[in-house]
């Protein structure tokens, strides 16, 4: 496993980052679950990513219990605020920094947390209280560093024009050979103001696998059949779509990789990014996903797989 600078931050984080977004739980019983966590720790993983919103705290408090026991300064551990926990808790005031932090501490049962990231933009807020509350938390030593989750350029902008205030050390958008919105405008600005991205869903849900084929039902075992953790599949899984990701499998072959593989490191090859979010939902997808650190992937290669999806990608 290698390891990148989080912004400017002291933290070194993992390449590969396991995430928590509908899994554990949630969608993944608990022995696997920890299961997962176990072999992340085991194969170098050192970045560990959830929110409060994941179940509704559900993520969180498996994470708190399942930490027990490890050094805390063994691995880096982020949580986000701002959906609706509640019919009244939402969003990104001063009053809901404060308070979401000090549920989520409960919850994962550690006095601080590496990086706490703001999971969406607050319109309904002052972005001066929202940036002074962040400041807030960082002070009284129970957040690191703080980040943020898909915001446009003009709000990030924004926010580092406000003087005395906490800088963001992270951007995490969805990223990924089929999604590259992030690469006109955020990853030029973050990469210009010490900002590193941590992306998600760089599999797109999955169906970067290659698991999913045209003609043929999900996989039993795959997200795609489970109520609780497809909801946002539908787009990836059109017949054209799949057919361009099967055309992905001959170019991980020649590499000796999987496609899995091709395009994590797909990702990694962005400079700006600190590390790729996983949802595992067994040991071995953790350990297939780990080996994609350190893959470098050459030109002909980044331009075989533009050939592939060509007018099938976001950007």
């Amino acid at each position: 496993m290698l390891y990148r600078q989080l912004g400017n931050s002291d933290l070194n984080v993992s390449e590969i980052a396991l995430g928590s977004w509908l899994t554990y739980g949630v969608g993944v019983d608990e022995k696997k679950s920890r299961d997962c966590l176990s072999s992340a720790f085991d194969c170098g993983i050192n970045f560990i990513d959830t929110a409060n919103v994941y179940g509704k705290g559900a993520a969180e408090s498996f994470l708190g219990d399942a930490l027990q026991g490890r050094a805390r300064d063994s691995y880096v551990l982020a949580t986000k605020l701002f959906f609706p926990m509640n019919d009244t808790d939402r969003g990104l005031s001063a009053n809901q920094v404060h308070k979401q932090l000090n549920d989520s501490l409960r919850r994962l049962q550690t006095d601080y947390v590496d990086l706490y990231q703001c999971h969406r933009y607050d319109e309904n807020t002052p972005l001066e209280e929202t940036m002074q509350a962040l400041t807030e938390v960082v002070d009284s030593g129970k957040v690191r560093y703080v980040g943020f989750s898909e915001w446009t350029a003009p709000q990030i902008r924004a926010a580092m024009e406000i003087p005395g205030v906490v800088s963001f050390v992270s951007s995490q958008p969805q990223y990924s050979m089929l999604y590259r919105v992030p690469e006109a405008e955020v990853i030029p600005l973050c990469a210009a103001n010490g900002i590193s991205q941590i992306v998600w869903s760089p599999l797109a849900q999955g169906v970067l696998t290659g698991k999913y084929h045209k003609g043929h039902k999900p996989p039993l075992d795959s997200r795609a059949v489970n109520p609780k953790m497809n909801i946002f599949m539908d787009k990836w899984l059109s017949d054209e779509l799949l057919d361009r990701v099967a055309q992905l499998n001959p170019i991980a072959d020649d590499l000796g990789i999987s496609t899995t593989q091709l395009a994590l490191a797909w990702v990694l090859r962005e400079p700006n990014l600190a590390a790729a979010i996983i949802g595992a939902s067994r040991p071995e997808q953790v350990l297939e996903n780990a080996a994609a650190s350190g893959i470098s992937l050459d030109e002909a290669t980044l331009q075989a797989v533009d050939d592939v999806l060509n007018g099938c990608y976001q950007s």
